[in-house]
């Protein structure tokens, strides 16, 4: 199995006079660390507007972080399309991909939050159209076909050149739940990534849609093509663990009034699994390193090969002893 890491970035810093940045300086050591300790990625959200903090310029904190480091691979999930401009977008990363020699793996999505869409003043019915324009400009611009016009319904370009160059563009990623979703994703061709929320036996259902739409594409599988994400700690004790869980729960709360619409019910990502109270824990890696391996193997033998981790709290304890007491188990056979 591998295991990256999954979060966010938060410019402010937890210490005693920490000036605003130190948390952004914070989430870069914390990665070279994970780097020296096995962890073979790292994927970084994109939020605005929240208040809390959290890091909005995305491609800015991976080129940090791809300076700092040679072998971690540095990913978005995910950037959302809706909100940018594809032509600078393309052109960010491409000389992110560039500078980290091949490193970079760019996860997209249409967004999910109501407060983001209203403060750049885009109506959510339009997300999907302006994703789907945005994707195939940005493609457009790295299948080596020289110069190009567009003229979408949101945007318009004239004999236009992105540039750096680059032979081919990065890996790509999306994150899909439903299998007329997750179809999509094979069709593409991209890498697929499935959330943190559904269990194990949700998650190998996914894995085996993904599986089957590959295969009546004739494309081969690849188990590392699939990045499940889950929430991380390690704990102490039952108290440690309860406290641990009443912390995330705390967290997703906070998210969910972000991104409900006014008046609205449901929606994508963590709002579909609300159902107007809060996501269940259960599939968390939140226990004792006993209780964490008896979680993982349940997701590995559902297919999961893959882990991309949210070390709760930005936990170093739980950082290292993962790595040391439970990784190299599930690295090897398991």
């Amino acid at each position: 199995m591998q295991f990256g890491l999954f979060g966010s970035a938060q410019a402010d810093s937890s210490g005693l006079g920490a000036g605003v940045g130190q948390g952004f300086r914070d989430y870069i050591d914390f990665n070279v660390e994970a780097e020296a300790l096995g962890y073979c990625s790292t994927f970084l959200v994109e939020h605005h507007f929240t208040g809390w903090g959290q890091v909005s310029s995305t491609l800015n904190l991976l080129t940090w972080l791809a300076a700092r480091t040679s072998t971690l691979r540095l990913g978005t999930a995910t950037m959302v399309l809706p909100w940018h401009n594809p032509v600078l977008l393309a052109e960010q990363v491409s000389t992110l991909e560039l500078l980290s020699n091949g490193r970079f793996d760019f996860g997209v999505g249409r967004g999910y939050r109501h407060a983001e869409f209203s403060g750049f003043n885009i109506p959510m019915e339009e997300s999907e159209g302006r994703f789907e324009e945005c994707l195939d400009v940005m493609l457009k611009a790295w299948s080596g076909d020289g110069r190009f016009s567009h003229r979408g319904k949101y945007w318009c370009f004239n004999d236009i050149l992105v540039e750096p160059s680059i032979e081919r563009g990065p890996a790509m990623w999306m994150g899909a739940g439903s299998e007329s979703s997750i179809r999509k994703v094979a069709s593409r061709g991209f890498n697929l990534l499935l959330d943190q929320f559904a269990d194990a036996t949700l998650t190998g259902q996914r894995i085996q849609q993904f599986r089957q739409a590959l295969s009546d594409l004739g494309r081969a599988y690849d188990p590392n093509a699939v990045a499940v994400a889950r929430e991380l700690y390690v704990a102490t004790d039952d108290d440690d663990k309860l406290a641990a869980i009443e912390r995330l729960n705390a967290a997703r709360k906070r998210t969910i009034n972000h991104a409900q619409a006014p008046g609205k019910a449901g929606g994508a990502h963590i709002l579909s699994y609300a159902n107007g109270s809060l996501p269940p824990t259960d599939s968390a890696l939140i226990g004792t390193p006993d209780e964490i391996r008896e979680m993982i193997r349940a997701l590995h033998d559902a297919g999961a090969n893959y882990l991309i981790l949210t070390v709760l709290g930005g936990s170093l304890n739980t950082l290292r002893r993962f790595a040391h007491e439970i990784m190299p188990e599930f690295q090897a056979a398991v």
